[in-house]
């Protein structure tokens, strides 16, 4: 389908969207889905109208009625538009890396038998590291973190050890992702609920969020980073002066 143009009968926009014909109509008669392009008599919709069922789902999955949806996107008016933009830019995700399937066999062969790794599986799984899939089969969300984990081992730390820094940095990236977050609604969310909200208000608070989602990522590496190396160079340097005494 051309990016821009409507080709798309309701039966295959059905298709597309995973969403029956029936709530289809019923959408658009509420006023959620904007009207067809119509060319001899059929109505031909596109890839925006794909884009707007994918989002009622979604948000129809996070447990948003569909009288609160209505009032969020109902009509073709500019809020609606607006909606979709912000809530594009809140909720995209950052670029990932694919998911992996692994089984057992493979685990205990990179990390070791099944006496070293059965409770570690288990604190993987609770760390969402593993997903189990049933059949002895795993689900990595992650194949970097598993891969990092497994070349800890072979460098001689326990599993159970990287398990627990992974479980603490965890927390410490939820905290971090919370504080940047409240920023975010504090000043530029808040403000610009009192302000008047013009198209050009709408525009530059949705790049506002669009940028300062990876720049809050960059922000959190380049201080790790700084902290890392202080870190290191206290614990190295106090280790070296503990050696230089004990041989003096």
């Amino acid at each position: 389908m051309a990016e821009d143009e409507d080709s798309l009968t309701i039966e295959q926009l059905a298709h597309e969207s995973g969403m029956s014909v029936r709530n289809i109509r019923n959408h658009q008669t509420r006023g959620l889905l904007p009207p067809p392009e119509v060319r001899a008599r059929t109505g031909y919709y596109g890839r925006r109208h794909v884009e707007r069922l994918h989002l009622i789902q979604q948000m129809q999955a996070e447990g948003i009625k569909l009288s609160g949806i209505e009032r969020l996107l109902g009509g073709e008016g500019e809020w609606a538009d607006r909606f979709t933009a912000l809530r594009h830019a809140i909720t995209v995700p950052f670029a990932v890396e694919p998911a992996e399937i692994i089984t057992l066999a493979e685990l205990e062969e990179r990390f070791g038998q099944p006496e070293r790794t059965g409770k570690a599986l288990e604190r993987a799984q609770k760390l969402g590291v593993l997903v189990p899939l049933g059949d002895d089969s795993y689900e990595v969300p992650s194949p970097s973190l598993l891969r990092a984990a497994e070349e800890a081992v072979q460098r001689g730390i326990p599993l159970p050890a990287a398990l627990s820094v992974i479980e603490k940095v965890r927390r410490n990236a939820e905290s971090a992702a919370s504080a940047f977050v409240r920023l975010f609604m504090d000043e530029l969310w808040k403000p610009f609920e009192g302000e008047d909200q013009t198209d050009e208000h709408w525009q530059e608070t949705t790049e506002a969020i669009e940028r300062l989602r990876p720049l809050s990522v960059e922000v959190l590496v380049a201080l790790f980073r700084q902290a890392l190396t202080a870190e290191t160079e206290k614990a190295f340097g106090r280790a070296l002066e503990e050696q230089a005494k004990r041989r003096g």
